[in-house]
């Protein structure tokens, strides 16, 4: 490459850049107005409760439960159907609640499996535009994750799940996305849950976090030092940390992404805007980060838990510890 291409180069770089940060300038005017005209929905204080045990787990369970029909008598008296019937859904008698927030766009952590006695268990930590109105989709994943488990795991080997909407996600269209603010907020939160688990289930039970999109952000800025083996970024714009090194764990890291994954294509871009850093930096995928790339197969973004894929079937076995199963592309 000669001097003038060299240069050509740059400044076609520098464009972009500008581009992106424009775009993200204009963004930061326009979307906070646009997000804001949905009115509160009304609904109780999360249930006051002491840090949960193993003995105390169907209790805690119980109290989360009822707190989310008081949420949904108050939504269903505000006049809003949908939350009502999401918050309803939410008090079956069948859902195992450690957390439920019903205010706001809502927080909630549910547990699939007998946590209390669980050898291995997989925290999902959700990206962009997961809510309780939303919550559908993300369950669906734990879900899929918890079949999977439970079907591969030795006989000897008891497995949970915990669907962890535990912070404020970012909107997909909004500046929120684009920073690593949400995800310092919710990393204090996601290190407690972490502590919680072991907690319930003794200090020895393993637990691995599984990232989705915003999701490895908030796990990135949790990492240093936490209790855990393994941390899997799938779908990721970027951590926000230049390697994986930089995020100081001893966990094992790894990173996927899907053939037909939009992620692709964000440019994996950090500058400072206005005393704001905008954009994750390094590709969890790229060489030098210093990820296990595990194969992820042909699906697109939202993909990464459906039933019979590979990404499921490598991420169920990044949890059981089962490493040298893992396939690569």
């Amino acid at each position: 490459m000669g001097p003038g291409t060299t240069v050509r180069w740059r400044r076609r770089a520098n464009r972009w850049r500008r581009s992106v940060l424009a775009a993200l300038i204009c963004g930061a005017v326009v979307l906070p107005l646009s997000g804001a005209a949905r009115p509160e929905i009304p609904a109780p204080a999360p249930a006051a409760l002491a840090a949960p045990t193993a003995g105390t787990l169907d209790e805690a369970y119980a109290a989360n439960r009822a707190n989310a029909a008081e949420a949904s008598r108050m939504a269903s008296a505000h006049g809003d159907r949908h939350r009502a019937a999401a918050d309803r859904s939410m008090a079956d008698p069948s859902r195992r609640l450690l957390a439920f927030d019903g205010r706001g766009a809502g927080l909630a952590t549910e547990v699939f499996g007998d946590l209390a006695h669980a050898d291995r268990v997989a925290v999902l930590v959700p990206g962009s535009d997961t809510n309780l109105d939303t919550y559908g989709r993300f369950r669906a994943a734990a879900l899929a994750l918890h079949r999977q488990l439970a079907a591969e795991a030795p006989e000897s080997t008891t497995t949970a799940v915990v669907a962890w909407l535990g912070y404020e996600t970012p909107g997909t269209v909004s500046t929120t996305v684009a920073t690593t603010g949400r995800a310092d907020r919710a990393a204090p939160k996601l290190r407690s849950l972490v502590d919680t688990l072991h907690g319930i289930a003794g200090p020895g039970t393993r637990v691995a976090l599984f990232c989705h999109s915003y999701g490895s952000v908030v796990c990135a800025r949790a990492a240093d030092g936490l209790d855990v083996t393994d941390i899997a970024l799938v779908g990721s714009p970027g951590t926000g940390d230049d390697s994986a090194a930089g995020l100081h764990t001893d966990a094992r890291i790894w990173a996927a992404r899907g053939a037909d994954d939009w992620v692709e294509h964000v440019p994996h871009l950090s500058a400072d805007l206005f005393g704001i850093t905008v954009g994750f930096g390094t590709d969890p995928l790229s060489p030098d980060f210093g990820a296990r790339v595990f194969a992820a197969g042909d699906g697109g973004h939202s993909d990464y838990f459906d039933t019979g894929s590979v990404s499921l079937t490598n991420l169920a076995r990044i949890a059981l510890g089962e490493t040298t199963e893992v396939t690569h592309d």
